[in-house]
């Protein structure tokens, strides 16, 4: 049996407690020497006593605004002293070469014991597949694992949880949730990050108010003192909505969610915010992108002082950052 949603949601504003880098975008295909048309989803994370990047890079018909084959998407790298200013390396720095892949984008970083590893999405001649790979100088990866079709937005918690590793993911279950787009957060744990189970439902996008449409896994989990703050992409669809990009017709917002999950077993959910954390509101989020009003959060930092850096895609086109202080979010879960 499907459950029924909302038609629609209506308008949505973002939390009090999170404030836009004013410079915003921080990453823009401008600051890209090998000039894509997008740049947007990254993966951010503090590693070696700096802030690394990944981030995807798509290309287009700029003259016509359409989108050249999906094979011409690639992930870009880039470093950073503080955070905000980047310095982006002069080529891509991930792919697969295989005749059966199509493309890898939507970088996730997460640091487990010193060493970095990147979960990422892969579309391939059947199906789309999500991947973990890991990397000490951001040249060489190895791949230790990829699903089966369809599953994708996987993150990882950045230790180990009762001896196993632990990720968030977003399978694609069609004919068994009774439409194209019902999508939910799923969660899985791993002896080695090459064998994965144990997989069970962690939040229905019907248990979200402000999503009719799919939710799945965004940044990945940072620990504080009451339990892992993770956010989600929470989308709605109306079909009021007009071509909104450049697309032909684009029905959906995408918001960040937030929720807090228990530190011993994650599988149990302390709180989430009512509302969403970050809403479609600036003029980078809404206008002239290539789809506009979406925000999707792919990085997430703690700072010792308690300020909490959100880096997040804006209307699949630049990359931006927000920041919060923790007790400000934890208290947003917790109400």
């Amino acid at each position: 049996m499907t459950m029924s949603l909302p038609l629609t949601i209506g308008p949505l504003k973002s939390s009090s407690v999170i404030t836009r880098y004013p410079g915003n975008p921080i990453l823009q295909p401008s600051d890209v020497p090998y000039a894509p048309s997008l740049v947007f989803n990254a993966g951010v994370a503090k590693y070696e006593g700096r802030y690394v990047m990944v981030f995807r890079n798509d290309y287009a018909d700029e003259a016509n605004k359409t989108m050249l084959p999906a094979s011409t998407t690639n992930l870009g790298l880039a470093f950073s002293d503080d955070g905000i200013n980047w310095e982006v390396q002069p080529k891509p720095c991930f792919g697969i070469n295989d005749d059966e892949i199509i493309r890898t984008y939507d970088p996730r970083l997460t640091i487990i014991d010193g060493r970095c590893y990147m979960c990422f999405a892969v579309d391939t001649r059947h199906g789309v597949l999500g991947g973990i790979a890991t990397t000490e100088d951001f040249e060489k990866f190895d791949i230790l694992h990829t699903t089966t079709p369809d599953n994708r937005n996987m993150v990882l918690f950045p230790e180990k949880i009762g001896g196993k590793y632990v990720r968030l993911e977003r399978p694609f279950p069609v004919y068994s949730r009774g439409g194209k787009d019902r999508f939910d957060t799923w969660i899985s744990d791993s002896p080695d990050l090459a064998y994965w189970g144990n997989s069970r439902l962690l939040l229905g996008v019907e248990d979200v108010p402000y999503a009719n449409d799919k939710i799945g896994p965004a940044a990945p989990p940072v620990k504080t003192s009451k339990g892992w703050l993770a956010t989600f992409h929470a989308v709605d669809r109306d079909e009021n909505r007009g071509k909104n990009g450049w697309e032909s017709s684009w029905k959906k917002r995408y918001t960040a969610g937030l929720m807090l999950l228990d530190l011993d077993n994650p599988h149990k959910i302390i709180g989430m915010a009512k509302q969403p954390l970050l809403a479609p509101e600036a003029p980078y989020e809404t206008d002239n992108g290539f789809r506009n009003d979406v925000i999707f959060p792919g990085g997430m930092i703690l700072e010792d002082s308690g300020e909490v850096k959100i880096y997040y895609g804006a209307a699949d086109t630049v990359e931006c950052l927000a920041t919060a202080h923790v007790d400000d979010l934890l208290k947003l879960c917790l109400e």
